[in-house]
């Protein structure tokens, strides 16, 4: 009796069959119902199998990703992320600048879900021959973050942004001024702008913050300056009205005693008049301008003898330094200069040499201090001080006469 052959089971997820070639073909369902392809043919009918299994798991899982669903120019994609979030204008400004140099020449024409990896390592690394380590660590996070919205929005399953501590900025400390080259800078660049100079190295105030400083946010009698509003200055020129960079920005600022008079000197002769007025304005009473004020800044900076790279902004990061040196608290610190996070601040918390020579002096003062208290009180009879070791005689001898 010939034997009868045995049909192969019925498979229970998608399908395979053999093209002309003689290559597979995996066929499966998606989520939604429709029949889709595998990407590529297998050259065994196991590696087919293999494949649509992985495929079936991820869907069990709810793992699996319409790989039509990023199929979206990542120029479209990048640019409606940018749209949606809402950003201060001066990070709209930048975003929108970093992905026109930076992303759109590589990833501008390609689909989101064709962006791997190995692309990715490539960009950065021709990046990195032709801009500034800074610039690209920049460029990279704002990838990174489109890519991960990405994932949310299920259009790719894993975000190929992947190198460790390719995001972090190492950039160079920031120069600091000493307190003599404050005042030299504040006496060259002219009345009308001293006090900006002044209020911008010894309260720790922003360009902007100061460039938005109203009549009404000066307290003569309390000595000191609310910060309410900002108002950067894009590239385009156009200057922005708005809340400050944080929400601890917003704040009030009290004045070192020897500010005063300069403060009131500069509201009696250059201010605009009215609780609403101006405190810093041009020559001809406008607003003040950057391209204007730069040229001024840059002159009395080389006339000091301030290095080229010292920036305007590097008063406030030379005041947030003072500040950290008088030995307050970290919270006062924060406060004072309107940081939400206390990174920021540990920016400004310097161990240059200096602070090094005047922190090994206090300790040497204070153990000299306590030293001596000790010796006193066992001559007196009293208990020794327990931080401090009890010496030998001799030791002894010559620490008093030493004294």
């Amino acid at each position: 009796m010939a034997r009868t052959r045995k049909k192969a089971p019925r498979r229970s997820f998608g399908a395979i069959r053999q093209l002309p070639s003689g290559r597979y073909q995996a066929r499966y369902p998606g989520t939604d119902g429709v029949l889709r392809a595998a990407p590529e043919t297998y050259e065994t009918k196991r590696d087919a199998e293999v494949f649509l299994a992985q495929i079936q798991a991820d869907q069990i899982r709810g793992d699996w990703i319409d790989p039509s669903a990023g199929e979206v120019l990542f120029t479209q994609y990048a640019t409606r992320w940018i749209d949606e979030r809402g950003l201060a204008p001066t990070t709209d400004e930048l975003y929108r600048r970093l992905l026109r140099l930076h992303l759109e020449p590589t990833f501008g024409e390609l689909y989101v879900n064709r962006i791997g990896p190995a692309r990715v390592r490539t960009w950065r690394a021709e990046r990195l021959q032709t801009t500034g380590a800074t610039t690209v660590a920049k460029s990279y996070r704002l990838l990174k973050a489109i890519l991960e919205t990405a994932v949310e929005d299920d259009l790719i399953r894993k975000n190929p942004c992947r190198i460790r501590g390719a995001g972090r900025e190492d950039a160079d400390e920031r120069p600091v001024a000493t307190v003599d080259q404050v005042f030299a800078l504040a006496d060259v660049i002219g009345l009308r702008w001293r006090l900006m100079v002044l209020l911008a190295a010894f309260a720790s105030m922003r360009p902007e913050e100061l460039a938005e400083l109203r009549r009404g946010d000066i307290d003569l009698d309390a000595g000191s300056v609310r910060v309410r509003r900002a108002a950067p200055e894009l590239n385009t020129g156009r200057r922005v009205i708005g809340d400050p960079k944080s929400r601890a920005g917003k704040r009030e600022i009290v004045l070192p005693a020897f500010l005063h008079e300069d403060v009131r000197r500069h509201l009696e002769w250059f201010a605009q008049p009215g609780p609403d007025g101006l405190v810093f304005v041009g020559e001809k009473g406008a607003a003040l301008r950057g391209t204007t004020f730069g040229r001024k800044w840059r002159r009395a900076r080389d006339k000091v003898g301030l290095p080229e790279g010292f920036r305007f902004y590097d008063l406030r990061h030379t005041g947030n330094t003072l500040a950290a040196d008088t030995g307050a608290k970290l919270k006062d610190l924060m406060v004072r200069a309107g940081q939400s996070s206390e990174r920021a601040q540990l920016i400004y918390q310097h161990s240059t040499r200096q602070h090094q020579r005047k922190l090994a002096a206090a300790i040497d003062l204070d153990v000299r201090r306590q030293q001596a208290r000790a010796v006193k009180g066992r001559g007196g009879g009293a208990t020794v001080h327990p931080l401090v070791p009890r010496p030998s005689a001799p030791a002894e001898q010559r620490a008093v006469r030493g004294r």
